[in-house]
């Protein structure tokens, strides 16, 4: 759940800054485009690692990774973060240990 929570936080974080960095790029700020694409471009590649190792671990399915890589990056993990955590609140709880 933890693997989960960074994915959302790095997510939100991440499509927050390619918001900024698509209107920066129609405004014609080259110096600001300069800056904010490699820091997205960071975001993508600690999404894909993180959801790539997560499939790696067996937690969930490698589908989870390629929906990153389509959508290139916050909405494709976002998707992925939701369909996890709905998919382990339909599991049956766990019986207490005592």
């Amino acid at each position: 759940m933890r693997r989960l929570n960074l994915i959302a936080v790095i997510a939100v974080a991440d499509a927050v800054l390619l918001a900024v960095l698509l209107w920066a790029s129609f405004g014609d700020r080259d110096g600001a485009v300069s800056v904010l694409g490699p820091i997205h471009g960071i975001g993508f590649l600690a999404l894909l690692y993180l959801c790539a190792r997560g499939a790696g671990e067996g937690r969930w399915g490698w589908w989870f990774p390629l929906i990153v890589v389509l959508t290139a990056g916050p909405l494709g993990s976002l998707i992925g973060d939701w369909i996890v955590r709905r998919h382990l609140a339909d599991l049956p709880a766990a019986p207490a240990r005592g």
